[in-house]
């Protein structure tokens, strides 16, 4: 688990960005006795979203966008990778 507090401080970003992402439905925060923890499964896509964020200068609305339509797209990747191992089944399948 890793505190926002240092996430934070890391980062050189306010906790309230933080807090922000949390009410969006973005990020996930689990607090244990008045401290907030980020788990760490999240950072990956939590830093992607600072970068978008402060480095872009992109809004949380455009952020919910992006994160849709790259879940999305990689639904639709997945599909066309089951779609090529079942054609594959069927083209080495002897007549």
């Amino acid at each position: 688990m890793i505190l926002v507090n240092d996430f934070c401080e890391n980062h050189h970003i306010e906790i309230s960005f933080i807090r922000s992402l949390e009410e969006t439905g973005l990020i996930g925060i689990i607090t244990v006795e008045n401290d907030s923890y980020i788990d760490p499964g999240q950072l990956q896509d939590l830093e992607k979203i600072v970068r978008l964020h402060y480095d872009l200068d992109i809004n949380l609305e455009g952020i919910e966008t992006i994160k849709y339509l790259m879940q999305r797209m990689n639904d639709l990747q997945d599909e066309i990778n089951d779609l090529k191992n079942r054609l594959r089944f069927y083209e080495e399948e002897p007549l």
